[in-house]
């Protein structure tokens, strides 16, 4: 039996839900009102429909996900209760606590949208599981998917969120040792401890076309070789490499038109990119013959070959300025999640690969 997906990414949804409700997560206090007091607020009078559309839409797949995990671990009574009162809760819960931020506002409004989004997708999926899609599923991912792959498929899934904010490099996910540095010197100054921080003696200088090209080409290589530890050999890879390859490509234009416009949609395209896009392509569908055990290995080095050439590179600053839109704009609640998915992806397929070949070793 294959242990359901549909648990942890319940789980990380929910955690990304409260991340996007409580960011930025900073000047808590008593605002003089009781957190509940929204409930008997006034109604509000301005809406827009990208305020409506976010708090029904953001609450639908966890609406979904939590019905999905209920049916595959064989609870089948009241999948729809158990859905809606989860997201309810935690959509009650998370309005309560933006009572003591003073920079969000909360709203009884917000947490009947939320509640409707996830109703909504609990419908949808309960009615997928009438119709028999979820058993089709079940059979699909028993054809084409190893027993132990919940982890490798959670990755999968997450990996197109993560490109959907851009990076400063295509494909380029983890790109964190700069930032950490920064943070760890802010932390630390006007202390002694900030003698032992290592600085370095130069800093950091665009990689050059040829390194941008190697660092796409191996940020390309890593869904796929994921993909691999999950998938059985044969055709079934083959046909794996084209379709995650486009859809990686997909979001991270969308990521471009969000953040640029639609006129920029493929701006990010140059040169290197192309050739490393045509050079993964053809890499991938040559790796895919290789047995797991030189898959998983191979996993695990060009990740952390792939994160060393990255965080060479520094922060483009004509980025960072477009990206206050991201940041400061409409998509406040937006970037962290995206953000923290592109940031945290590659050390969880590092974690993941490791543990991957220790398990290996130790049945061995």
């Amino acid at each position: 039996m294959h242990k359901t997906a549909a648990s942890p990414l319940a789980v990380i949804y929910a955690a990304l839900i409260v991340y996007a409700s409580l960011y930025p997560f900073a000047d808590w206090r008593d605002q003089g009102v009781g957190a509940w007091s929204f409930l008997f607020a006034p109604w509000q009078h301005y809406w827009t429909g990208f305020d409506v559309g976010v708090n029904v839409v953001g609450y639908m797949p966890f609406g979904g996900l939590v019905v999905l995990s209920t049916l595959r671990a064989g609870r089948t009574a009241r999948p729809l209760a158990v859905a809606f009162l989860s997201a309810t809760l935690l959509s009650f819960c998370m309005e309560m606590l933006q009572s003591f931020l003073p920079v969000r506002v909360a709203s009884r409004e917000d947490w009947l949208l939320n509640s409707a989004g996830a109703w909504s997708g609990a419908i949808f999926t309960l009615g997928l599981e009438q119709w028999g899609a979820i058993d089709r599923w079940s059979h699909f991912r028993r054809r084409w998917f190893l027993e132990s792959s919940r982890g490798g498929l959670v990755l999968l899934v997450i990996w197109p969120l993560a490109l959907l904010f851009p990076p400063t490099i295509p494909f380029g996910l983890g790109h964190v040792f700069e930032r950490i540095e920064a943070n760890i010197a802010d932390q630390l100054s006007d202390t002694a401890f900030l003698d032992w921080l290592p600085v370095r003696d130069i800093e950091l200088q665009p990689l050059l076309p040829s390194t941008e090209a190697i660092c796409v080409l191996l940020g390309l290589l890593i869904p796929c070789l994921l993909g691999f530890c999950v998938i059985r050999q044969g055709l079934r890879r083959l046909f794996f490499v084209p379709l995650w390859l486009a859809a990686g490509t997909l979001v991270t234009g969308l990521s471009a038109v969000l953040s640029w416009g639609p006129g920029h949609a493929w701006a990010w395209l140059d040169l290197p990119s192309q050739v490393a896009l045509v050079a993964a392509l053809v890499i991938s569908a040559l790796l895919s013959l290789l047995p797991m055990r030189a898959v998983q290995a191979l996993l695990l080095l060009v990740t952390g070959v792939y994160l060393s050439i990255l965080n060479q590179a520094p922060e483009n600053p004509y980025l960072t300025q477009t990206l206050q839109e991201w940041e400061q704009g409409r998509f406040i609640r937006f970037n962290g999640l995206a953000q923290w998915l592109g940031w945290v992806w590659p050390f969880a397929v590092l974690v993941y690969a490791f543990l991957l070949i220790w398990r290996r070793d130790a049945k061995t």
